[in-house]
């Protein structure tokens, strides 16, 4: 069958099981294991979504490796890339492909639980609609797609299988991640990164007195060795620049990383993903917009006084924002209020999703390093990205009144909020934190966060609980 055909060069392990993954990388990253349970433990479809290049496909070959290894036969597994240019001809059948598909991996199976993985799904029309007829048919099959989170197509699509689809976001490497990566084949470092890992409930549960996160009792806390603060700096300083796109790690060249970010985050994302999907009819000016955020990460931001500086239309730009939001290339966060109801937006702070793109779309390199109040935003921007890991955030604000401000709110229950302030920079003053003791008496907050750039600043002073910003990075995903 010509169908067939197609899929030979997709399966190398029907072939050669060792020639098939000699390039997979060995390093799993934290949330492999419940994505695996996930495919392993119930019968829903597995979604994983996330920004181009974050490694999507990578994590999908590391499981079908895992599978053959725990006895699963390598005929029972399918994988399949729905971007492959074969699909796009015009004589094409899309729907007696997607049936000999499933009846390809039924056939190799005889009938036994079988296996398929489909990338760039979103490539595929209707493909949420293939999926759901065999969902509901009970076919004695896993299903695990994986998508682009730029393509607002494929995000609709998903909301269809409501019910029968379990999604995972993969966002780009945490500074955790990517020292875990780098050393991966040390032990000893493995080891001592995972065990500062494991004091982030305590840390957590006893600043916040949240007993869901409390585990004092179980895991000692204390400051990192001093052995250690010289590889985790050279780390962090590497992290400001390179980011958390595992594939520009291994490029020659920073010229070369900053054409491949800026090329696939920024240029694709804009002229092919939202183009297609929202007919956006003026890519330009949303990429000016783009440019515009990445200058300032951090800042509180106006979109009257922006539309006004930019030139944009203030309603082009209210439009603009959830597109870059809904495409991973930003965060943000609002002012406080203790208010449930919600208002309508006014200013706010923008974050990246990752330094990196701002530092290929302005070509930044080493010169960054030398920059101390960009590397203060820096800190800020890498702070906001790993609270919004961290289980225990319900919501992130910022707290701006009068001549009062405090970087971020961390919302962790009803009434209960943690004032989380960064002075990455040599030395501060210790005045500047009275606001953020104002807030901890006014809204009965236990205590607050300063993240710091100096290595002895560890545990509580005054009220407040101190942690330099390595150590604090390494306490989230």
């Amino acid at each position: 069958m010509q169908n067939s055909k197609l899929l030979v060069p997709y399966n190398p392990w029907w072939q050669d099981i060792d020639k098939a993954f000699e390039r997979v990388p060995s390093f799993h990253r934290p949330i492999f294991e419940e994505i695996y349970r996930g495919l392993k433990d119930a019968p829903q479809i597995i979604s994983i979504t996330g920004p181009r290049r974050v490694g999507k496909s990578t994590l999908i070959r590391q499981i079908i490796r895992k599978l053959i290894s725990e006895g699963t036969p390598p005929e029972h597994i399918v994988y399949y890339s729905m971007d492959d240019p074969a699909l796009f001809r015009t004589e094409f059948d899309h729907d007696d492909f997607f049936d000999s598909l499933v009846d390809k991996a039924r056939k190799n199976s005889g009938d036994k639980l079988f296996y398929i993985f489909l990338d760039e799904v979103q490539r595929f029309e209707r493909w949420e609609l293939f999926l759901k007829k065999y969902y509901d048919l009970h076919y004695p099959a896993r299903f695990m797609v994986s998508g682009s989170a730029s393509s607002p197509i494929f995000k609709k699509s998903r909301e269809s299988l409501l019910g029968r689809i379990k999604d995972y976001h993969i966002l780009p490497f945490s500074f955790r991640e990517f020292l875990l990566f780098s050393n991966n084949g040390n032990a000893q470092l493995t080891s001592q990164f995972n065990d500062i890992y494991k004091t982030g409930e305590a840390i957590m549960g006893m600043i916040t007195k949240h007993p869901e996160y409390a585990e004092v009792d179980r895991v000692p806390i204390s400051p990192l060795s001093v052995e250690l603060h010289q590889i985790i700096e050279d780390y962090l300083i590497r992290f400001f620049i390179e980011g958390g796109f595992p594939e520009v790690w291994t490029l020659p060249d920073w010229e070369l990383k900053q054409s491949y970010l800026f090329e696939n985050q920024v240029e694709k994302v804009i002229s092919e993903d939202l183009v297609l999907a929202v007919e956006l009819r003026k890519p330009e000016l949303l990429k000016r917009f783009f440019i515009s955020l990445l200058e300032n990460p951090g800042q509180e931001i106006n979109f009257v006084k922006l539309s006004q500086r930019l030139g944009i239309n203030r309603l082009s730009i209210e439009k603009y924002f959830p597109l870059l939001e809904m495409t991973d290339l930003i965060h943000h966060a609002e002012k406080f209020t203790k208010s449930p109801v919600k208002v309508r937006r006014g200013n706010i702070k923008c974050y990246l999703i990752d330094l990196a793109l701002r530092n290929a779309v302005l070509r930044l390199s080493n010169s960054l390093l030398k920059d101390d109040e960009a590397l203060g935003l820096y800190a800020e921007n890498l702070v906001f990205n790993a609270l919004m890991k961290w289980e225990g955030t319900i919501n992130i604000s910022y707290f701006r009144e009068k001549n009062c401000e405090i970087d971020f709110i961390v919302h962790t229950g009803a009434d209960a909020y943690l004032p989380i302030e960064v002075k990455y920079r040599n030395n501060f003053d210790k005045t500047e934190l009275k606001e953020i003791r104002k807030f901890c008496g006014r809204f009965r907050s236990h205590t607050g966060i300063v993240v710091t750039k100096q290595w002895n600043d560890f545990g509580e002073k005054d009220g407040l609980f101190y942690i330099p910003l390595p150590h604090f990075l390494l306490l989230f995903d």
